[in-house]
C-alpha cells in the first residue's frame, strides 16, 4: 500500500501506472457533499486511465452508513457490467471510505479500491490500513472487513473547504497519533499551531504526511489487528460510548479527543503518567479548539455502551494507557471502576 501526498489531483493517472493500474471501468465513489466539489476534477485526471468513469454518490452523512446504502452501489455496479479487474475509487471522507472500501471487498468477492479521502480525519486515519465496514443498529462498524487499497492518494487541498469542526475533527486524530508514538510530533505540532490552524498549504502537507506515516508503520507490523494495531485505539473505547450515547451528533474525532483525556486521566491516577504530561494532553486540545470535556453525558450509561465495543477480548476491554506522551501500550486489567473514574473526569456537568 503507498501513500501518496499532493496538493492536487494531476498525479492520479502517474500513481495508477506506478501501481501496474490496468482496468477498463472505474466507479468514483462520494457523497452528496463531494462529487459535487471534487467529482469532475477526480474524473478528468482519470480518464487518460480507464475506457470508462462513472460515479455514484451515497447520502453524506453517518445516518446513511448503512446495508441498504450499500446495496445501491452493488446495484449500480451491476447495472454498469463491473467485473473483477474494475476499480472502485473512493473519494470523501471516513464514511464513504469505509463503505466503498467495504462493497470493493465485498463485490465479487473483492475488487480493487483506490483511496482518495478529502478530508483531514480520513486523511490521518479511515482512509489507511484497510478497514471498511457500515454501521448496524446503532454500532459503529460492526459489520466490515479488511481490505487494503491498491494506494492511498491524499490531495491536501481538499481541506480547503473542510468546514471548522470537521478540520478540528481530523486534529483529534493528529493529536492522537502524536500521543501514542511520537513526541516530537507533538512538539512540532504545538510550535506550528498558528501555521496549521490558518491552513497554510505546505504546513497542512507535512502534518498530513508525517501523522499518516505513524500510522502506516503500525499497520504494516500488524495488518489485522492480532496485537499492536490496538494502539491506534487511543481514545477510542470512551470516544466511541460518547459518540454513541450523543447519536452520533458529536463529530467522532472530538469524542476522540474526549476519549484520549479520559485515557490520560486513568493513566495518571493509575502514577503511571507524570501530571504535567496530562496538563500538556489537555492544553494541546485548547490550542487546537478541541473539547476536554463532554456535555450532558450519563457516566453510567457511557460505562454500559463500552461493553459492547468491538475491541472487546475474551470478555475484557483491550484499553490504551500511556506512561508519556510518545508512548502508549494496551492494558487488559482496567477496570469497571477505572473507567467510570475516567468518564467523571470528563463529564462536563461535573466540572
Amino acid at each position: 500500500m503507498k501513500l501518496y501526498f499532493k496538493n492536487d489531483f494531476t498525479g492520479l493517472a502517474a500513481a495508477c501506472a506506478e501501481n501496474n493500474i490496468r482496468a477498463k471501468r472505474v466507479m468514483i465513489v462520494g457523497d452528496t457533499n463531494t462529487l459535487p466539489l471534487y467529482g469532475e476534477s477526480a474524473a478528468g485526471a482519470l480518464s487518460g486511465v480507464f475506457e470508462e468513469v462513472f460515479q455514484f454518490a451515497f447520502t453524506a452523512g453517518e445516518e446513511h452508513k448503512n446495508l441498504a446504502s450499500i446495496e445501491e452501489l452493488y446495484t449500480a455496479l451491476l447495472q454498469n457490467h463491473f467485473d473483477r479487474k474494475d476499480v472502485i475509487f473512493a473519494l470523501g471522507g471516513g464514511v464513504v471510505g469505509d463503505m466503498a472500501g467495504f462493497v470493493a471487498a465485498t463485490y465479487l468477492r473483492g475488487i480493487k479500491v483506490i483511496q482518495c479521502p478529502t478530508t483531514l480525519l480520513a486523511q490521518v486515519d479511515s482512509s489507511i490500513g484497510g478497514k471498511t465496514g457500515v454501521d448496524y443498529m446503532g454500532y459503529k462498524n460492526m459489520v466490515g472487513a479488511f481490505h487494503m487499497p491498491v494506494f492511498v492518494y491524499m490531495n491536501t487541498r481538499t481541506l480547503e473547504t473542510l468546514p471548522e469542526e470537521q478540520f478540528a475533527s481530523g486534529m483529534g486524530e493528529v493529536l492522537k497519533s502524536a500521543i501514542l508514538g511520537d513526541a516530537d510530533f507533538m512538539d512540532w505540532l504545538l510550535q506550528n499551531s498558528e501555521a496549521i490552524k490558518a491552513k497554510d498549504p505546505e504546513t497542512i502537507l507535512s502534518m498530513v504526511e508525517r501523522t499518516a506515516m505513524i500510522k502506516e508503520a503500525i499497520v504494516l507490523r500488524d495488518p489485522t489487528e492480532q496485537g499492536e494495531r490496538a494502539l491506534l485505539n487511543l481514545g477510542h473505547t470512551i470516544g466511541h460510548a460518547i459518540e454513541k450515547y450523543k447519536d452520533f451528533t458529536m463529530a467522532h474525532g472530538l469524542c476522540v479527543a474526549v476519549g484520549t483525556v479520559a485515557a490520560a486521566a486513568i493513566s495518571a491516577a493509575r502514577g503511571i503518567l507524570p501530571e504535567e504530561e496530562f496538563m500538556r494532553v489537555r492544553e494541546a486540545n485548547r490550542v487546537f479548539g478541541l473539547p476536554t470535556q463532554a456535555d450532558e453525558i450519563d457516566e453510567e450509561t457511557i460505562l454500559t455502551i463500552t461493553k459492547s465495543d468491538k475491541k472487546m477480548a475474551a470478555g475484557r476491554i483491550r484499553f490504551i494507557l500511556f506512561d508519556r506522551i510518545g508512548h502508549a501500550f494496551i492494558a487488559d486489567d482496567v477496570t469497571d471502576e477505572e473507567l467510570l473514574e475516567g468518564i467523571k473526569s470528563v463529564n462536563g456537568v461535573r466540572a
